[in-house]
């Protein structure tokens, strides 16, 4: 009897399900970049309005939610009376210490990077990716109770360390279920990261403002146990081991990926993965756009709440909304990579160059405008949306790279590249709280913007010069050290009876037979 046609494929499904993870690991990752805006003691006036002399558009926000909600300490942010109300639920905490309290997430993430592809690659991205979101989320209802600096600090720290497996991992499937010519695609789904991103600031804020800012973090670490339950019941490790899955299905997978070599018994190539130019190259492109996009993710809502004086709904919806766009754009500019690549309009690598160029040099710009816009707040929200939204090109970018550079090493190759891409997680927090540590002021902020753009930049000029996707020989690690084996060992002759003799003395013969 002939099946019928599923109407959504396997592949389909394990997208939906890592689009929806990787929006949990960001929800998770990120709730407190917006809720902090509410647990700390407001600014009495936005530096625009102080600065600029601007006493309308920038204030519209406040000035409308405070006459409306009566200016209570957990709708409203920053106003002209500010001062007569009691925040009994916030903390004194100076822009340096907010910078250690977001920055904390990365100081061990970078930990477990590595060990997430190694892990991945022993005991499958089931497991590995679906624990790491499980355990942060566990983590996430205690966050409310660490009402202490250090204790919030040690809590965020170990959440980071735990959720560092969970990007290196996803490559490790990535490799195994999807063909190359439909990877730039797929690997959009990580970018659900954006649409976790633009979900978690205004959920966050909404909370906030109804319930309390602890009440953020409960909601997001139960939708990730939620979460985990579907993973658990529908996703599986490789083609060959799910029970659903159509033999026309399988069959295409298999047909057209690379025969991978059993990565629990293959050695890694450590020393050629170590000393890879090209791998180097695409790592100094991903710091470049990896820098600039977590500046404007992590800091935009404290941006435009003390210097735009927005109120934390305002905020959280502006903060949001460009990564809605990020998502979008990343999807559609993923499908025109993948079309270039089927027509043969373009190389791989001229792909993989032309969606760098727009994830960190066309951000670049964009997060420079930002900067010089400081005194006219619609212009830096396009400027924030738009330099945000282009970020969305890395699915097609150094993200696919490093598949294309090593499908069978690439849960070890990003997680060799996020061990010091999440550097940047905790560098930028650092150098926003020290330039504007008690001084909000719009030329901060402006040399803020300027050192991203410039890092933005700077890594996107040298893949574009020197970057390559082209698969490097360590990848078929196995099959080229047998090849130097057998270049190494003794030259075979066969005697009248058969049997297999060397051009050797007489004990290398008698060894070398015993191998055979």
């Amino acid at each position: 009897m002939k099946k019928s046609k599923e109407l959504f494929s396997c592949r389909d499904v394990l997208w939906f399900l890592v689009f929806c993870g990787f929006a949990i690991n960001y929800m998770l990752r990120l709730n407190l970049n917006l809720t902090i805006v509410t647990m700390v003691l407001p600014y009495p006036k936005p530096a625009a309005v102080v600065q600029c002399n601007v006493e309308n558009s920038t204030l519209f926000w406040t000035n409308e939610t405070s006459e409306n909600n009566n200016v209570s300490s957990s709708s409203s942010i920053t106003t002209p009376s500010s001062e007569n109300v009691t925040y009994e639920d916030r903390f004194a905490w100076n822009e340096y210490e907010q910078g250690l309290v977001l920055g904390a997430y990365y100081w061990l993430h970078w930990l477990s990077q590595l060990p997430g592809g190694l892990l991945a690659r022993r005991y499958g991205t089931k497991l590995v990716f679906g624990l790491g979101n499980l355990l942060v989320a566990l983590l996430g209802f205690f966050v409310p109770y660490a009402s202490h600096l250090y204790a919030l600090i040690s809590l965020r720290m170990l959440q980071g360390l735990i959720a560092g497996v969970i990007w290196p991992s996803m490559h490790n499937m990535t490799a195994k279920w999807i063909p190359p010519n439909e990877r730039s695609r797929f690997i959009s789904a990580y970018l659900g990261s954006s649409v976790g991103a633009a979900i978690t600031y205004p959920l966050c804020a909404a909370i906030s403002s109804f319930l309390g800012w602890g009440a953020s973090f409960h909601v997001t670490s139960l939708l990730g146990v939620l979460w985990y339950c579907l993973w658990q019941f529908l996703v599986y490790d490789s083609p060959q081991q799910h029970p659903r899955i159509s033999d026309d299905e399988k069959n295409h997978i298999m047909d057209n990926i690379a025969k991978s070599v059993d990565e629990e018994k293959t050695q890694i190539p450590w020393r050629s993965i170590i000393l890879s130019g090209p791998l180097w190259i695409t790592i100094a492109a991903y710091w470049s756009s990896a820098w600039g996009f977590l500046t404007l993710m992590t800091q935009a809502p404290t941006y435009f709440n003390f210097v735009h004086g927005w109120n934390i709904n305002a905020t959280g919806l502006l903060a949001g909304a460009p990564h809605v766009l990020r998502m979008i754009f990343s999807y559609f500019f993923s499908i025109m990579s993948d079309w270039l690549l089927r027509t043969k309009r373009m190389s791989l690598t001229n792909v993989r160059k032309l969606a760098t160029f727009v994830c960190t040099g066309v951000q670049g710009i964009l997060i420079m405008a930002l900067g010089f816009s400081g005194c006219h707040p619609l212009f830096a929200v396009v400027f924030m949306m738009t330099s945000t939204a282009v970020n969305g090109a890395i699915s097609a970018a150094m993200l696919t790279n490093f598949v294309d550079l090593s499908a069978n090493y690439a849960s070890v190759l990003l997680g060799f590249a996020n061990m010091i891409i999440t550097w940047a997680g905790f560098i930028s927090p650092a150098v926003v709280g020290k330039l504007t540590n008690n001084n909000q002021s719009v030329e901060q902020w402006r040399l803020v913007f300027l050192i991203a753009a410039a890092n933005s930049i700077a890594g996107g000029i040298i893949y574009v010069i020197f970057g390559t996707s082209k698969e490097q020989p360590w990848n078929q690690y196995d099959k080229l050290k047998e090849r130097e084996m057998q270049k190494l060992a003794p030259e075979t002759i066969k005697t009248d009876n058969g049997i297999e003799n060397t051009k050797t003395d007489d004990t290398e013969k008698i060894n070398f037979i015993e191998e055979r």
